[in-house]
């Protein structure tokens, strides 16, 4: 390949790099995409989607063992976990194909090989240790990801111990399992694999589970979690592993006590570290700390020319934080007036059984912050809809300043959380008070209305309970 120029090349073709991509196409500028495995990244094809089509999976497994609930009955219930397992995977093959298809669609060229900068505004590729050819541009986008972190002595080998990788294709469904970190990532794999039968111990070394969310939600996820019959174990840390040759037996501290806990595999679920190796950044003037790349409020490094955006860019570790990222990015490099990305907007979600979701600052982190808050509370308990669909399991949680009515932060837990939290993030955008919510009229009846009597509550005026 001889070298090519064009305006704009983006370094990974993930959620982030891959939007990028086709905002600077719709810019009018001519763009190269050079991606070394699958056009979607970690996200699509090993990620965000392919996880939800198993946890979809597990859900209808929960509801067929329920099925009493709603007036139903059914003997020997069983499920294909190879037929659960190859649904999921050919979901990502359907939406890698897409975005495919939305290069060819935006005329961007994709490149399949992996990229090393190689001088100012240029890019040396290779395929299998081979040289392709150089590119070179003006614009240069990092979109690299991030991979799992593993902890020393309990590096995952595909067979007892697994990465999120490893878990999307269990070969066969172990009877116990434990899963160290309960954060997203680990939680997800809890929920999946405990519906679907497994006995499921979680090993989180803070204080509570899903520590990044508020407290309520956590000490109400944690009991819900309890209830299905998983074991929690907070405050705790692994101190090492021993393999058997079918099973893993994982010495636990908690509380000043140890245990060992014998299990027919382990998820590593503690983080994630940025995919900055190999970039040719040591270079540059760009700057790496704690595996990611430091970058200003519209993506770019301290090395002209030179963008990073998505997980190589830092946390929130989340796609449609990289696809904003990337947005953001190109648009001030067109010359726009792009608004920086507002991390407090970005909502979070967690697909566990019940769903998680959230936006904005905790009740904690607003008070640490000087702030006088009112709080709105409003249980699934209290609406229609949610009891009549036999979710009445949930809860959520409006956060106000007492003075200027500004929402700083909800947080949801409870059937279908992940698609509502998207008004509240809105809200925030928008920069709605609590006058603007409660004088939204909410579609009755849906779970949505929880939302309304949230803001309600935190002004004295619920009406449901």
């Amino acid at each position: 390949m001889a070298e090519q120029s064009f305006d704009v090349v983006v370094v990974g073709g993930g959620p982030g790099g891959y939007v990028a991509a086709i905002r600077a196409a719709q810019l009018g500028m001519s763009v190269a995409v050079v991606e070394r495995e699958n056009l979607g990244g970690i996200c699509l094809n090993w990620g965000c989607i392919p996880t939800k089509a198993l946890l979809r999976s597990s859900e209808i497994n929960h509801v067929l063992h329920h099925l009493g609930d709603y007036g139903f009955a059914a003997d020997n219930i069983r499920f294909d976990l190879a037929a659960v397992v190859k649904r999921s995977r050919a979901v990502a093959k359907q939406l890698s194909a897409g975005v495919a298809h939305l290069m060819r669609k935006n005329k961007i060229t994709v490149i399949d090989g992996t990229a090393t900068l190689a001088g100012s505004g240029r890019l040396a590729v290779s395929k299998d240790g081979k040289p392709v050819g150089t590119i070179a541009a003006p614009h240069i986008i990092l979109a690299t990801g991030a991979r799992a972190r593993e902890l020393p002595g309990i590096e995952a080998d595909g067979k007892l111990i697994w990465t999120y990788r490893h878990a999307m294709v269990p070969p066969a469904m172990p009877r116990s399992l434990l899963v160290i970190g309960s954060g997203a990532i680990g939680i997800e794999f809890a929920s999946f694999f405990r519906n679907m039968g497994a006995a499921v111990t979680v090993v989180e070394v803070m204080d509570r589970v899903l520590p990044v969310e508020d407290e309520e939600i956590s000490a109400f996820a944690r009991k819900s979690f309890e209830k299905q019959g998983m074991t929690i174990l907070t405050g705790a840390s692994v101190k090492g592993v021993k393999k058997g040759s079918d099973s893993v037996t994982v010495t636990v501290e908690a509380g000043g006590k140890t245990q060992e806990i014998t299990v027919d595999r382990v998820i590593s679920a503690v983080g994630i570290v940025g995919n900055v190796e190999g970039l040719g950044l040591e270079g540059t003037r760009a700057k790496v700390e704690r595996t990611h790349v430091v970058i200003d409020e519209y993506g770019r490094t301290g090395e002209p020319g030179l963008y990073a955006i998505g997980d190589l860019a830092g946390p929130p570790w989340l796609a449609h934080k990289a696809s904003h990222e990337g947005v953001v990015c190109v648009e001030k490099i067109a010359g726009l007036h792009p608004h920086p990305l507002d991390s407090t907007n970005i909502p979070g979600c967690t697909y566990c059984m019940p769903q998680v979701a959230s936006v904005g600052w905790t009740e904690a982190k607003a008070e640490a912050a000087g702030r006088k808050v009112r709080v709105g509370r409003f249980p699934f308990i209290g609406n229609g809809k949610a009891i009549a669909m036999g979710e009445a399991e949930g809860l959520v949680k409006t956060v106000f300043d007492a003075e200027t009515g500004e929402l700083l932060g909800a947080h949801m837990i409870g059937a279908e959380v992940t698609e509502m939290i998207q008004g509240y993030a809105i809200a925030r955008t928008l920069e709605s008070t609590e006058v603007e919510l409660m004088q939204t009229v909410f579609p009755h009846p849906t779970i949505s209305e929880t939302m309304h009597e949230a803001v309600l509550d935190a002004y004295g005026r619920v009406v449901h309970f």
